[in-house]
């Protein structure tokens, strides 16, 4: 059954972007800082290079995601990965507007303006059966608020950015309980794999 996951790099004071989107380079240092090498489904635009706890983390995210959901900032922040998402699967971007020209991709992008809950739904269509990621910000913010992220996946980097872009924007309507964590150490790292009871 395909599973729901929100996953991302986040500062111990919850930031997944400093200030004006600095901060990048202290957040993903992580996948730099050791010698067991894992590419992704691009390893031309990326592999990682860690301790072999966070490998296998990697291998087993980047094997069993079939989708990925993202909000428009975070796309428009990469510039749409240049056309070319690491993971090379379909991505949904959630927006209100859908850019004019989104030309020249292999990754195929889908523009969603009907919301978070349709995109999930939408990748969940193409996901062949694995598993659907959710990019972090408000994105995953909304798609906890409608009860339908099944894990959380925090990359927990021991470093303070003061302020930002939190992971998990928008959680203004109470309580949201998730269990116990799966732990695992990397280099500058710990994984922290929430599942939702």
């Amino acid at each position: 059954m395909t599973k729901v996951f929100a996953q991302a790099s986040v500062s111990l004071d919850g930031y997944i972007a400093g200030p004006g989107g600095t901060g990048f380079d202290r957040l993903f240092a992580w996948c730099t800082a050791g010698e067991v090498e894992t590419p992704s489904r691009q390893p031309e635009r990326l592999t990682y290079r860690t301790n072999s706890a966070t490998a296998a983390y990697l291998r087993e995210l980047i094997d069993e995601t079939g989708a990925i959901v993202v909000g428009r900032r975070l796309f428009d922040v990469t510039n749409g990965w240049n056309g070319s998402h690491p993971l090379g699967t379909p991505v949904f971007v959630v927006t209100h507007q859908p850019p004019k020209d989104c030309a020249d991709s292999d990754t195929p992008f889908s523009f969603v303006t009907e919301g978070v809950a349709v995109a999930i739904e939408q990748a969940k269509a193409v996901a062949g059966g694995k598993n659907v990621g959710i990019g972090p910000g408000s994105t995953v913010g909304q798609a906890i608020r409608a009860g339908l992220v099944d894990e959380l996946r925090v990359d927990l980097v021991p470093v303070t950015l003061g302020g930002g872009v939190r992971m998990l924007d928008g959680l203004d309507d109470g309580h949201h309980s998730f269990g116990t964590p799966r732990v695992i150490e990397g280099i500058g790292v710990t994984h922290l794999i929430y599942q939702r009871p």
